[in-house]
């Protein structure tokens, strides 16, 4: 029993080697940053932007936010599906007709690094460009963009 169960957990570790790291880190990323979608709200916004900016502003502010909602949790529960099968093959996104394999960003807003001092370049004169904290609407502060 006991060569059996050696046998069984040598052939386990040869298999988990033999499979590599790209697919199941890269599903286990992309289903981290599907999971987290709720707090961050980048499709809640995209839709009600879209459908305000196609349907009408009182359309976008009731079904746009409704279609935002949905897709928040959509893109919520497939995170949450891809962290629970990251080890399991297909390790390419799934739900691609519905939902891009990337987060979706509101066409107003370009993501940029933070303001940080361990990035920024100019440190003598206090400041310099970066979101400061990008979540929040108007806290964009850039000095260097032309």
């Amino acid at each position: 029993m006991r060569n059996t169960l050696c046998l069984l957990g040598s052939l386990t570790l040869v298999a988990i080697m033999g499979v590599g790291c790209a697919g199941p880190e890269e599903k286990f990323g992309r289903g981290l940053g599907n999971m987290t979608e709720f707090a961050r709200g980048g499709e809640f916004e995209r839709s009600t932007e879209q459908a305000g900016i196609f349907q009408g502003t009182d359309v976008g502010i009731t079904s746009g936010m409704v279609t935002g909602f949905d897709r928040t949790l959509a893109r919520t529960g497939l995170g949450i599906y891809e962290i629970v099968t990251f080890p399991i093959p297909p390790y390419g996104p799934v739900w691609t007709d519905y939902l891009s394999p990337k987060p979706q960003y509101p066409d107003s807003f370009h993501p940029r690094k933070w303001s940080d001092a361990t990035f920024d370049t100019d440190r003598q004169i206090g400041f310099s460009g970066g979101d400061v904290a990008p979540w929040f609407p108007g806290s964009r502060f850039r000095v260097f963009d032309n």
